[in-house]
């Protein structure tokens, strides 16, 4: 055992390298490169990964645009208030794509295109696709909402 740490003596590698450093050779400084890069990658291996620290929870402040003691009552009258500025906006886009349409049927009559033929494939792939996915009954949800809103109205 003794005789092994004299062979690997720090003071003994140090006394070798500037042995090996004195001699005159033309690739001293490559060698010197390669070998100062292999020692820190081999001590890049050691060194155990970074671990990140949690980021802090962000600091979060609610704004709220309603009085905290606001009644049931006036909380289903907002809805209902806001129901009905939503079908009121509903109408009004569905009035604006009605003129496009228009606007697009006259376009196509203009260019000799057939308008009524195109139109009645639309229904009948809207039909189609009504068939295949029936979704609620719009008339019956706007009953629902309007017999809701008069029921907390009065």
């Amino acid at each position: 055992m003794k005789e092994f740490l004299r062979r690997v003596s720090p003071r003994r590698a140090v006394g070798d390298f500037a042995d090996q450093w004195r001699q005159p050779t033309p690739h001293r400084w490559q060698l010197l490169g390669v070998a100062m890069a292999a020692t820190f990658a081999i001590f890049m291996l050691f060194v155990p990964k970074s671990e990140r620290m949690m980021p802090a929870p962000p600091d979060v402040t609610y704004i709220s645009t309603f009085d905290d003691g606001r009644t049931e009552a006036e909380i289903i009258a907002s809805n209902c208030a806001n129901q009905r500025l939503q079908d009121d906006l509903a109408a009004l886009e569905e009035a604006t794509e009605e003129r496009r349409r228009e606007v697009y049927k006259a376009l196509g009559r203009a260019t000799f295109v057939d308008v009524d033929e195109m139109e009645r494939q639309i229904e009948a792939e809207r039909a189609a696709e009504e068939a295949a996915n029936p979704g609620p009954d719009e008339a019956e949800v706007a009953r629902n909402i309007e017999e809701y809103c008069a029921r907390a109205a009065g």
